[in-house]
Parts: structure tokens; sequence; C-alpha cells
């Protein structure tokens, strides 16, 4: 969070309800078309939408008005986090990546204590959540599924493109940040990184700060770039980096 809270990510996305326009004031076109000019254009569509890609159709069909694709309930996206919800006013429910494509690694710090930060992510006024928590023992808490676009960036753009990490303590106080906190952190960047292919590098494991447009300044001077990135390469190259995918459950 920094020096101040995250900003509330207010745009707000169209949404695609597949209804066409009603042509006021325009000429009634289908009116003279023939029945078997009508039913040769099913056919063409109906084959048409036959042999569209399997894997665009799974990308299309939860965009249907009054669809939406099912979850479990206290899912994880990294294995051995603890499933605590934020409030659905601090997120935005998406399809990430088939909607919007994830290529970047947002490091937050808490400015306060874990559980001062999981309050306020529960907090429907706050306008602000991350997807995950690292305390200092090195336990994690994700509270925003990686398919939603959580508002921890205060950019719409990074917010929709990124994976938002809080880290508990304070940017004035290096000491907060353990070894168990960079240990797990960095395993838990390695192994977003594997599942969205980002590049293990400074242009897409970025701090709060660097995000444009911010006036936050976490993760501060005290964290520990270069051992945390050298964390995370370590972390990225051992047998399990890869292994773990996301779930859509």
């Amino acid at each position: 969070m920094g020096a101040r809270r995250a900003s509330k990510d207010t745009g707000s996305a169209s949404e695609d309800t597949g209804s066409a326009a009603d042509g006021s004031g325009g000429k009634d076109t289908d009116r003279h078309i023939g029945r078997r000019a009508l039913l040769a254009g099913t056919a063409v569509a109906a084959v048409g939408a036959a042999v569209l890609a399997r894997d665009e159709l799974g990308r299309l069909w939860w965009r249907v008005p009054g669809v939406e694709k099912p979850r479990k309930a206290g899912a994880v996206d990294y294995t051995g986090a603890k499933w605590v919800a934020a409030s659905s006013a601090n997120w935005r429910r998406a399809d990430r990546p088939d909607d919007f494509g994830v290529d970047m690694v947002v490091i937050h710090v808490t400015q306060g204590s874990f559980d001062s930060a999981v309050k306020v992510f529960q907090d429907p006024g706050h306008g602000a959540a991350a997807h995950y928590i690292v305390r200092k023992d090195g336990h994690i808490t994700q509270m925003i599924r990686e398919l939603d676009v959580a508002y921890h960036a205060g950019n719409r753009d990074y917010n929709e493109r990124s994976v938002g990490i809080e880290h508990e303590g304070f940017v004035d106080r290096p000491e907060d940040f353990t070894d168990e906190m960079y240990a797990a952190s960095a395993r838990l960047t390695a192994r977003i990184c594997a599942r969205y292919d980002i590049p293990v590098d400074r242009e897409h494991i970025i701090g709060h700060v660097e995000v444009p447009g911010t006036d936050h300044t976490d993760p501060g001077e005290g964290w520990d770039w270069d051992r945390y990135m050298r964390l995370v390469r370590d972390a990225a190259a051992g047998p399990t980096a890869g292994t773990q995918r996301a779930g859509r459950t």
C-alpha cells in the first residue's frame, strides 16, 4: 500500500451484451429478404459457429449475458496459501489471462500489520486490495483470485495486467522484511511468472512506486531488490517452478 492506500480502479469495463442496435430512424433493410436467403444465411452461420476453435469458444461463452464461469469457493491459485476473501468492492471480476493478459507482478508494502491489511481489504469503503499478502513469517494469504482484477496499483491498465503482492511491514523499517518473507514471496512470484510466461526481470517485477501516476513509495529503499530477484530466479529455476497452473475452478 505504501505511503497512502492504493487508489480505487474507478474505470468500468463496458459490457458486451451481444445486442444489436435497434436501427431507430433507419430503413428496415431485412423486410425484402427472401425466406430462402434467410435459411441459407442461417445455415452458413451455423457451420461457421461449428468450426470455431474450441479455445476461442472457451474465451467467449462466459461473456454471454447471465452466464458466469463456475468457480469453487475458497480455491487458491498458489498451493499453501490460505484463502480469505477481500470485499467485492475492492476488485473486478474478470477471466484473466483470456480477457486481460498478465505480464507483471507489483510488489507492495502494507504500511501496517498483516491483520490490519486483511481488515482494510475486507472493507468495501477502502477501495483497494491486492491478490496476496505475505506475512513476516512467510505465511501467504490470497484474497483475490488471479483471474480477477484487483484494485492495487492505482492505475487501471496496470491493475488489469498485473498480480499484486503485499508484504507486512513499513517502508522505513527494512528489518520487517524477514528471510522467511523474502523466500516465500520469491517462490510465489516465480510461480506467477511461470504461470503467465512473465520474464523474471525488473521490467516485469516492479515496485508500486514504479507504477505510472502513483504517489506511493513502497516497497521503499529498504527493500533489497538484488536479493529478491536472485531468490526469484533461483525459485524459477527449481524443478517445480513451472508445474503449477492457475485453475479455472
